[in-house]
C-alpha cells in the first residue's frame, strides 16, 4: 500500500456556478424544458498547498439549496488530515452521510447526497494530486484491499461482500497493465446526445448529425416523450441522417407511466433502438422491470440510473432485472466511493455500465470511472460506451477530449479533471458573475424569477 503525504485540510468552500444553456435549448428534454447547466463547485484547501476541486451537477434554480447543504457538512471535513480520511475512507464516507441530524433530510438521497458527492469528488481530486496520477490510474493501481476499504458495504452485502470484491479485483490484476496501455493508445468509446435535445429544430438536428458523423461517432441518442407523432418524425429524420448501421437510443427522462412507456416504445420499435432511457419514475423498480420484459421481444433494452439516488436503489434495479444498461452519474449518488460499489455489483450480476454524462463536469469525471472499470473490474468495453455532451468543456483546466475515432482520450493530468478556469468562475458565479450581471441588465433573465 502506498504511503501518502499527510496534509492538513484548512477550508472547504463552495460556489454556485450557472451557465445560461436554456437560451439555446441545450440540455432540453421532456421533463426539463429550460435547463441552465449549473454546479455547486467545492474547493478543499490544505495548509501545505495542494487543492482539491469537486462538483455536483444541477439545472439552475436549487443550486443555492445544495450550496447550503455543503456548508452544513463542511465541519466534518475542515481541520482533518488527509490521512485520517484516506486511510479509513469507507468509514469517513459513512460519517459524512450519517450525521445524526442532517440524515433526517436524506438519508443518502436528494440534496444532502448531492452535497456529499461534491465534497467526495473534491477529496478524490486531491488524492490524485497527492499521488500525482489521474483518478482512473489511482483507482487502477490501488491494491484491492485498499480500494475496497473505501466502500461502505452497508445494505449491499446480500449482493456483494468485501471479500468477493477483493477477489474480483485480484482476478484481473495480472492483465491490468495490458488494458492500461490499450486505454493510453486508443481511449474509451463515446456516444453523443448532442444531436437530440428536445428543443432543437429539424435543421439543427440534421446539421449536428452530419457534424458528429464526421467526427467519428457511431452511436447517437435523442430525447423523446412530449408528442408521439413528433418523436416518430424525429426518429425517422435521425435514421435518415445516421443510417441503419449506427446505434440509436432514445431517452424519455421519466415522463411516462408504465403502460404509456410500453405503448409508446412499441410505436418506435421500427427504428431499431438499442435502449429506452428513463422510461418512467426513477424510483419505480418494478415498473422498469415490467417495461424491460415487455420490450425484450423487440431487442430494446432499458437504461436508467442518472437519477438513481444510492447504491441500494441500484442493487434493487439489478436484482429485479429491471435494467440492461446501468447509468451511473458521478454527482447523483455519494461520489466516487459509492459508485465503486455499483460497478462491482453490476459486474457480479453481468450488467453493462454506460455512464450518464449530460451535464457540467460529468464527462470530465465519468471518463475516469469507466476507464477504471475497464482496467480493473469488467475488463471489457464490449457493449459499453460513455455519453458525451459537448457543453462547457472549454470552462475546465483539463477538459474531456474526444479523439478522431469518437473515443475519450485518456486523462494524464493528476486529479479528477474537475478544476474550473478562474475566468469561468468570474463570469458565471451566480449571481455576481460578470456574465450574469450583463444578462440581468439586458433583461435576458430576471433575478426575482431565478
Amino acid at each position: 500500500m502506498v504511503q501518502d503525504r499527510c496534509l492538513k485540510i484548512t477550508t472547504v468552500t463552495a460556489r454556485d456556478i450557472r451557465w445560461p444553456t436554456s437560451l439555446g435549448a441545450h440540455g432540453s428534454d421532456a421533463m426539463h424544458t429550460d435547463p441552465d447547466y449549473s454546479c455547486v463547485y467545492v474547493t478543499i484547501a490544505t495548509a501545505e498547498g495542494p487543492v482539491g476541486y469537486g462538483m455536483t451537477f444541477t439545472l439552475g434554480r436549487g443550486t443555492d439549496i445544495v450550496l447550503l447543504a455543503v456548508r452544513a457538512l463542511k465541519r466534518l471535513v475542515e481541520g482533518r488530515t488527509t490521512a485520517s480520511i484516506y486511510e479509513r475512507f469507507g468509514q469517513f464516507w459513512r460519517e459524512l452521510t450519517s450525521d445524526s441530524q442532517l440524515r433526517w433530510i436524506g438519508p443518502e438521497k436528494g440534496v444532502t447526497h448531492l452535497a456529499v458527492a461534491a465534497i467526495i469528488n473534491a477529496l478524490w481530486d486531491l488524492w490524485g494530486k497527492i499521488r500525482n496520477v489521474p483518478v482512473w490510474q489511482l483507482l487502477a493501481e490501488m491494491e484491492p484491499t485498499e480500494l475496497v476499504s473505501a466502500i461502505d458495504f452497508r445494505y449491499i452485502e446480500d449482493v456483494i461482500t468485501p471479500k468477493e470484491a477483493i477477489a474480483m479485483l485480484e482476478q484481473n490484476k495480472a492483465t491490468r497493465n495490458e488494458r492500461i496501455q490499450h486505454l493510453l493508445k486508443h481511449g474509451y468509446p463515446a456516444y453523443t446526445t448532442q444531436i437530440g435535445w428536445l428543443g432543437y429544430s429539424d435543421d439543427t438536428i440534421r446539421a449536428l448529425c452530419k457534424k458528429y458523423l464526421a467526427a467519428g461517432f457511431k452511436a447517437f441518442k435523442m430525447k423523446v416523450g412530449q408528442d408521439l407523432e413528433s418523436d416518430i418524425k424525429r426518429c425517422q429524420l435521425i435514421r435518415d441522417e445516421i443510417g441503419w448501421e449506427n446505434q440509436f437510443m432514445v431517452d424519455a427522462n421519466q415522463t411516462w407511466d408504465v403502460p404509456t412507456a410500453i405503448d409508446w416504445m412499441k410505436r418506435l420499435k421500427e427504428f431499431k433502438l438499442l435502449w429506452i432511457e428513463e422510461p418512467t419514475s426513477p424510483d419505480d423498480v418494478l415498473g422498469h422491470a415490467k417495461i424491460a420484459e415487455a420490450l425484450r421481444e423487440y431487442s430494446i433494452g432499458v437504461a436508467t440510473g442518472e437519477m438513481c439516488c444510492n447504491r441500494v436503489m441500484f442493487k434493487q434495479f439489478m436484482q429485479a432485472n429491471a435494467l440492461e444498461f446501468c447509468q451511473i452519474d458521478s454527482a447523483r449518488i455519494g461520489g466516487v466511493n459509492e459508485i465503486l460499489s455499483v460497478y462491482l455489483m453490476a459486474n457480479k450480476l453481468n450488467i453493462k455500465v454506460c455512464p450518464h454524462a449530460g451535464g457540467v463536469g460529468l464527462c470530465e469525471m465519468v471518463q475516469h470511472l469507466q476507464m477504471w472499470d475497464f482496467c480493473s473490474v469488467s475488463s471489457t468495453m464490449e457493449g459499453r460506451m460513455v455519453e458525451f455532451v459537448d457543453q462547457q468543456h472549454d470552462q475546465f483546466v483539463y477538459p474531456a477530449i474526444i479523439n478522431e475515432k469518437a473515443c475519450y482520450v485518456t486523462p494524464k493530468a493528476p486529479g479528477y479533471s474537475t478544476e474550473l478556469k478562474s475566468d469561468a468562475i468570474a463570469h458565471f458565479e451566480y449571481p455576481q458573475g460578470s456574465e450574469w450581471q450583463r444578462m440581468f441588465a439586458e433583461g435576458l433573465f430576471k433575478p426575482e424569477n431565478y
